[in-house]
C-alpha cells in the first residue's frame, strides 16, 4: 500500500503552481513520469481527482484548490522548521507585510527595531491594500503581517495591536466648517472622496454608511491617499482618511477637520498570520515588539 508523504505534497504543490508536468519535473530534479506517478498515487490514496487533463493540459479541480492550501502550508512549515533548527533567526529572510497606513508609519520603526537585534537578518516588506496583504499570507508569499481592520478567516489568526481613527476633511469655507454639529447624513449632500475599492478604509467605509442606512456614490476613488487629500484642499469635496495620514496636512491648515456627532470611525487594526504556520523566533519577536508597540500608542 502507497503512504503519503512529504515528498508527495511538495510534487503536488509544484504541479500545482506551475501547471505543467514537464516545467514541475525540471524544478523537481525528477523525471516527467515520476511526477505523474506521484500525482496518480496522490488522486488514488484519497480517490479524489487533483486534475483534469484536456488535450494534454492540466486543469485544477475544486479538490485540488482545497489542498493545495494546506499542503502548501505543511510543505512550507516543515521547511521552516529545518531553517529554525539551522538558526535561520540570525542569517535568514522574514517576510513582513503591512497595509498602506501602518506600512508608511509603524512598520519602518518594527523592522528597524528587529534589524537591531538581528543584524544579519534579511527583512523583506509588502507594503499594499489590505486584500493583498491577505492573499500574500494565504499563499504563503509573506510569513507576518500587520493590517487595518478585521479579516474574517478560519484559518488566519488575528491579534489586535492598534486602534486609530478616521478623520472626516473638509476644504476651507465649506458649508460643514460652520454647522454646530455634523452627523452622518450631512456627509452624504456633498461630494465624498474616497480610497478605492479592496482598501481597509474603504471597506470600513462602506460599512459604516450601510449600518447609518446611507447610501454613497463616490465622486472620487484613488488608491493615493495624497491625490484624496490634495483634491480636498481644492474644493472638489470632502473626505474621511486615517487619521495618521492627514494629521499634517490638519496642522498645517491645508484642511479642515471636524468630528461628526453620531460616528467616531474608530477601527482596530490587527497583527494576523497562517493558523499553521511555524512561528520562528523571529517571527515571535515582532510580535513581542508589535504588543510594546501598541502599548506606546495608548
Amino acid at each position: 500500500m502507497i503512504h503519503m508523504t512529504l515528498k508527495h505534497l511538495r510534487i503536488f504543490v509544484t504541479v500545482y503552481q506551475e501547471m505543467n508536468i514537464t516545467k514541475a519535473a525540471d524544478l523537481l530534479h525528477m523525471t516527467q513520469p515520476a511526477v505523474s506517478r506521484s500525482i496518480q498515487e496522490l488522486e488514488n490514496y484519497y480517490g479524489i481527482r487533483l486534475f483534469e487533463r484536456i488535450n494534454r493540459r492540466l486543469y485544477r479541480t475544486k479538490e485540488s484548490e482545497e489542498i493545495y492550501v494546506r499542503a502548501l502550508h505543511i510543505v512550507n512549515s516543515f521547511h521552516d522548521m529545518e531553517l529554525e533548527i539551522k538558526n535561520w533567526d540570525e542569517f535568514g529572510i522574514f517576510r513582513i507585510g503591512a497595509s498602506i497606513t501602518l506600512g508608511n508609519f509603524i512598520l519602518p520603526v518594527m523592522i528597524r527595531q528587529l534589524q537591531n537585534l538581528y543584524p544579519n537578518l534579511r527583512v523583506q516588506a509588502a507594503v499594499s491594500k489590505s486584500n493583498t496583504i491577505y492573499e500574500l499570507l494565504l499563499d504563503d508569499k509573506i510569513d507576518i503581517a500587520i493590517v487595518e481592520g478585521d479579516i474574517p478567516d478560519e484559518h488566519i489568526h488575528k491579534e489586535v495591536i492598534l486602534e486609530d481613527h478616521l478623520k472626516l476633511i473638509l476644504p476651507h469655507e465649506h458649508p460643514l466648517c460652520s454647522k454646530p454639529e455634523i452627523y452622518m447624513e450631512d456627509l452624504v449632500q456633498y461630494p465624498i472622496l474616497m480610497r478605492d475599492k479592496g482598501s481597509a478604509g474603504r471597506t470600513l467605509l462602506d460599512q459604516i454608511f450601510a449600518m447609518h442606512f446611507l447610501s454613497i456614490n463616490p465622486a472620487w476613488e484613488s488608491a493615493s491617499t495624497q491625490a484624496l487629500v490634495n483634491a480636498v484642499a481644492c474644493g472638489l469635496g470632502i473626505s474621511l482618511l486615517p487619521e495618521q495620514l492627514v494629521s499634517a496636512d490638519i496642522a498645517s491648515r491645508k484642511v479642515i477637520s471636524r468630528p461628526v456627532v453620531d460616528e467616531p470611525f474608530l477601527r482596530k487594526n490587527y497583527l494576523i498570520w497562517h493558523k499553521q504556520k511555524f512561528l520562528t523566533q523571529t517571527a515571535k519577536k515582532f510580535i513581542a515588539l508589535c504588543h510594546q508597540e501598541s502599548l506606546f500608542h495608548l
